[in-house]
């Protein structure tokens, strides 16, 4: 199974802004000081060249547009609602912030249903009544060659539905905690780690229990992949929050913002650009306000063309 996907899609938001019920446990976030409309503008400003940087380097973009209600101020990350996977299955996640939950619309799962071989769509929402939580490929980086998952536990990664999710598509749960510098989980695993075909960007620094940390490298070595390690400090400079895609060449590029990109070493560069072509994308608005950079704009499809 591949890796990574030459179709992705990303949604264009109606109402980006600061989430105060995501705050809590996103320490990335920031309530700077400008107007909404100010705010819009340079959101869309830079989500349209997010977008045209891709399509130029021959990536298959599809653009949902955000609805103006219900206001969704997070609706710019799908990566957290849905995953899109290559035996047909659609899974829908259970999503801690109830504004969050608003994301998962049923006009949006009736145009996969339309255009691509639908299977069965898993709706695991109904843990959001029991205060479990599991947001996607946010909490989940999938390995999907070798069928294997990997999740850091916090408020918004539950074990058992962690568990229950491999369980349904057949892979291998890799789990553990992961921490940042203050010592307070970190809420999603794509802030620390992305995992590409051939090598595995992590903060292993940030994996404070000594077995949890070695389970990880062994299983990222076992599957042949190359680990560049960062740093606590490049984490807050989300060079964790990457993602590889493939354009329809099928060449490969790693997806990441511009700082992130700008705080990677030479020698990590030099690592990644073995493998493939670094695509960094200037979405610094969308990353103060947000707590979530370039990976987190993405959600991928694997599913098959109808």
């Amino acid at each position: 199974m591949k890796q990574s996907t030459d179709h992705i899609f990303l949604v264009r938001p109606e109402n980006f802004g600061f989430n105060t019920e995501t705050a809590t446990s996103n320490a990335f976030q920031n309530n700077i000081d400008l107007n909404q409309k100010e705010i819009k503008e340079k959101v869309l400003s830079e989500f349209d060249a997010y977008v045209a940087k891709l399509q130029g380097v021959g990536v298959n973009v599809t653009v949902i547009e955000d609805t103006a209600s219900p206001v969704k101020p997070d609706a710019i990350f799908p990566n957290n609602w849905g995953s899109f996977h290559a035996d047909g299955t659609i899974i829908l996640y259970p999503m801690a912030a109830p504004n969050r939950r608003l994301e998962k619309r049923a006009d949006v799962i009736d145009f996969f249903k339309t255009n691509y071989k639908v299977n069965k769509v898993v709706d695991l929402s109904k843990y959001e009544q029991e205060g479990k939580f599991c947001e996607g490929t946010g909490s989940i980086i999938f390995d999907h060659t070798h069928k294997i998952a990997y999740a850091c536990l916090s408020p918004r990664t539950d074990l058992d539905v962690f568990k229950e999710i491999c369980e349904i598509l057949e892979y291998k749960p890799v789990y553990f905690i992961s921490t940042d510098k203050d010592g307070k989980e970190i809420y999603h695993t794509n802030v620390m780690m992305c995992v590409s075909e051939q090598f595995a960007v992590v903060c292993l620094e940030s994996i404070p229990n000594e077995e949890e940390r070695e389970l990880v490298i062994q299983h990222l070595e076992e599957t042949g992949h190359e680990i560049v390690d960062i740093t606590f400090d490049q984490v807050y400079q989300f060079a964790g929050n990457m993602l590889s895609v493939k354009n329809e060449q099928g060449q490969e590029f790693l997806v990441m913002s511009q700082s992130a990109y700008n705080v990677l070493t030479d020698d990590q560069k030099e690592s990644i650009e073995h493998y493939c072509n670094t695509l960094p994308v200037q979405v610094d608005t969308i990353e103060k306000i947000g707590g979530g950079s370039a990976r987190c704009m993405i959600s991928e499809i694997f599913l098959q063309p109808a």
